[in-house]
C-alpha cells in the first residue's frame, strides 16, 4: 500500500510541474516509487532510477528524476520547437518516465490520452508507440519471456542479469 509521503510527493511535482499526472502514471509511481534516497542523489546526472531495465542503457524514473527531466524539457508555449506545433520534438503535455542517464533519450505518457512514446536527441519524437502503459508493460513482459526462453537473439539470461550481445 502507498504510503503518504508517496502521496505528497506526487502531489507536489504535479504542482511545480504545473500538471496534473495520467492515471497510468500515477498509479505506476504509487507502487514503484524509484527514487534514490536523498543523500545518494548526484546533482551532476540528469537521470536516476532502476538502471538497466529494461535494457541496459535506461533508467525507469523516480518522481523527482521525472521532475527534474520534465523541468529540462517543458517550454513556456507549450511545445519545442514554438514553430511547429502540429509536429513539436517536445509538449508540455508529455511527462517522461524512462530515460538514458543524460536525459537524451525515453519514453513519455501522453496525459491528455494515456499514449507511450519515445524521444530522442535530434531525431523524430514517435507520439502513440503504445496505446497505454498497460501495452508498454505487457510488451516487456512478452520480452522477458522470449529472453527466459532462450530465443531473444540480443539478450541472454546469465547467472541472474539480463546481458545485451
Amino acid at each position: 500500500m502507498p504510503g503518504p509521503a508517496t502521496e505528497q510527493m506526487l502531489a507536489a511535482a504535479e504542482e511545480r510541474m504545473g500538471i496534473s499526472l495520467h492515471g497510468d502514471l500515477r498509479t505506476w509511481l504509487l507502487q514503484n516509487n524509484l527514487d534514490l534516497p536523498e543523500e545518494d542523489v548526484d546533482d551532476e546526472v540528469a537521470c536516476c532510477g532502476f538502471d538497466g531495465f529494461p535494457d541496459e542503457g535506461s533508467f525507469f524514473l523516480g518522481i523527482r528524476a521525472m521532475e527534474r527531466l520534465y523541468a529540462n524539457r517543458s517550454m513556456p508555449g507549450g511545445f519545442d520547437p514554438a514553430d511547429q506545433p502540429d509536429n513539436p520534438f517536445w509538449r508540455n503535455e508529455w511527462i517522461p518516465f524512462l530515460s538514458d542517464q543524460d536525459g537524451w533519450m525515453g519514453k513519455f505518457i501522453d496525459v491528455r490520452d494515456g499514449r507511450v512514446g519515445r524521444w530522442f536527441v535530434g531525431e523524430v519524437t514517435v507520439t502513440g508507440e503504445y496505446e497505454s502503459m498497460a501495452q508498454y508493460f505487457d510488451s516487456l513482459a512478452e520480452t522477458l519471456t522470449r529472453i527466459a526462453d532462450g530465443s531473444s537473439p540480443v539478450c541472454r539470461f546469465t547467472e541472474g542479469r539480463l546481458v545485451w550481445s
